[in-house]
């Protein structure tokens, strides 16, 4: 994760331009601190789907059970990190997962895999109050992606990457259950055509507040794209269990 994708640092860039500027125009927050959170989640998840770098090459599927998915796993990680001021909030995600397999492809040839997948998500929007205890943030922005593929035969070994950026659109959904407990749920689609064909994601996790300014999470999240160009195709997910520690400021 040291080299940092070209469409990571461009989108970047324009998220804060963006924030620099709703923050500077009048209006565009209540007069209110900025407050925000930021996450640190372990995410059990392994790319489940199918995967040829190149037309007319082999098709490599991770299709497992969580267990499965779990021995192919070689790492998995995902920071997540909100800002608000009065009803303006700015959201950031940033994921990465990277699996690997060895198998048989048709007709019967061994074939090992590599697949890591990188994404940044950035969006802003707006909080609506919804009553009894609930908040709805209603959000717009983009995903950047980064993936990275191998596949090894006697027969063929290439190397192909694909990086693209997606339009999202998203709800974040907070409930508060009583003093210490809360549910957040979170889902997102975008994509269109412009980068990808399509992608969504969702994502649930229950949160205990533990001090003033520290919640612990358990969940499930689920983030899937449908990507082909020029002969390179992922159609597949990332998918497990997460569980994760937030700071309040």
């Amino acid at each position: 994760m040291a080299n940092i994708p070209m469409p990571f640092i461009r989108t970047f860039a324009a998220l804060a331009v963006t924030t620099a500027t709703l923050a500077a125009v009048p209006g565009a927050a209540q007069a209110e601190d900025w407050s925000g959170q930021v996450t640190l989640y372990g995410w059990g998840a392994g790319v489940t789907g199918d995967f040829t770098p190149i037309a007319g090459g082999p098709r490599l599927s991770f299709e497992k059970s969580l267990s499965e998915v779990l021995e192919d796993l070689d790492g998995a990680l995902f920071v997540t990190g909100l800002a608000r001021r009065g009803d303006l909030v700015l959201f950031g995600d940033l994921t990465y997962s990277a699996s690997s397999r060895s198998g048989l492809v048709p007709p019967g040839i061994p074939a090992a895999g590599e697949l890591t997948m990188r994404s940044l998500t950035l969006a802003a929007g707006k909080r609506f109050d919804a009553g009894g205890g609930t908040t709805v943030d209603v959000l717009g922005g983009v995903r950047a992606w980064d993936i990275d593929g191998a596949v090894i035969s006697p027969v063929l070994s290439v190397a192909p990457s694909a990086s693209f950026v997606d339009p999202i659109l998203a709800l974040r959904v907070n409930t508060q259950l009583s003093d210490r407990w809360s549910v957040l749920s979170y889902v997102d689609v975008g994509g269109f055509g412009v980068g990808s064909d399509f992608t969504w994601q969702v994502a649930v996790t229950a949160n205990y507040q533990a001090r003033d300014n520290l919640y612990l999470s358990a969940g499930w999240r689920h983030l899937a794209v449908d990507y082909e160009k020029g002969g390179t195709v992922f159609d597949g997910a990332m998918s497990g269990p997460v569980i994760g520690v937030t700071l309040t400021f």
